[in-house]
């Protein structure tokens, strides 16, 4: 029986299984002169490479858009939503 390719692409979609080292982690994330994406160093799909200025921009709308998620959900929560609430059907 012959052996399953550790890399390639699956309708379009690159995939990696190959034992990750530090060298090769660290070079995929930081990588001039490429796009936005670029290949995960181990696993399914893409990841974001932090040598683009895109990149950093995505990172900053997630972390403000989680950021003002997690405020309007204190807010929300208030003494009065735990009282019953006594309902009149005529």
């Amino acid at each position: 029986m012959a052996d399953k390719p550790q890399s390639g692409e699956i309708f379009g979609v690159p995939y990696n299984f190959e034992r990750p080292s530090i060298k090769r982690l660290l070079s995929s994330y930081w990588r001039p002169g490429e796009g936005m994406l670029v290949e995960k160093p181990f696993g399914i799909g893409y990841t974001l490479n932090l040598a683009n200025w895109r990149s950093w921009l995505v990172l900053i709308v997630a972390g403000g858009l989680y950021y003002q998620q997690r405020n309007s959900e204190d807010g929300e929560r208030t003494d009065s939503d735990d009282e019953p609430v006594e309902v009149i059907v005529d």
